[in-house]
């Protein structure tokens, strides 16, 4: 089902799959593939003919984006883990550095949050149930992720 492709005149053939294969073989549409590949969660390799062609990798990366989906986690949300999961490891330091600074804040906020509900009446608790949103709780669904 694979096939080994060469591009541009280069002799060093890779294993590439067309879109339909990639799709089948992830159990996913074409046009997932293909809107996934346009909202930048996929890259594709273009042929001569301006055909698109994925690594096996992509594989993996479609399962891994429909478990996140699975898990409530927005299709911006997936695309920056995807990102962190590419970073050099020097790169990694830094992100852990600055996202441990935020989870700092965010207790903080959280502390205050706490407070202001233990001393709030009925009335208030139940507008802020209400402003609380899926993007919001998806947030904390993908700090939690990248602290794991």
């Amino acid at each position: 089902m694979t096939k080994t492709l060469w591009f541009g005149g280069n002799n060093n053939g890779v294993e590439q799959l067309k879109i339909g294969e990639l799709a089948e073989l992830a159990n996913v549409t074409k046009r997932t593939v293909d809107y996934y590949t346009t909202k930048g969660l996929l890259k594709a390799s273009r042929s001569d003919s301006n055909y698109r062609f994925y690594d096996k990798a992509a594989i993996d990366q479609l399962g891994f984006i429909e478990e996140c989906k699975k898990n409530g986690l927005s299709l911006e949300e997936i695309k920056q883990l995807l990102i962190c999961r590419d970073l050099k490891e020097t790169d990694i330091t830094t992100a852990s550095r600055e996202l441990e600074e935020k989870l700092k804040e965010l207790n903080t906020d959280l502390g205050t949050i706490l407070s202001m509900l233990e001393n709030a009446d009925g009335n208030s608790k139940l507008h802020l149930k209400k402003t609380i949103s899926r993007e919001s709780l998806s947030l904390i669904q993908t700090l939690l992720l990248l602290l794991v």
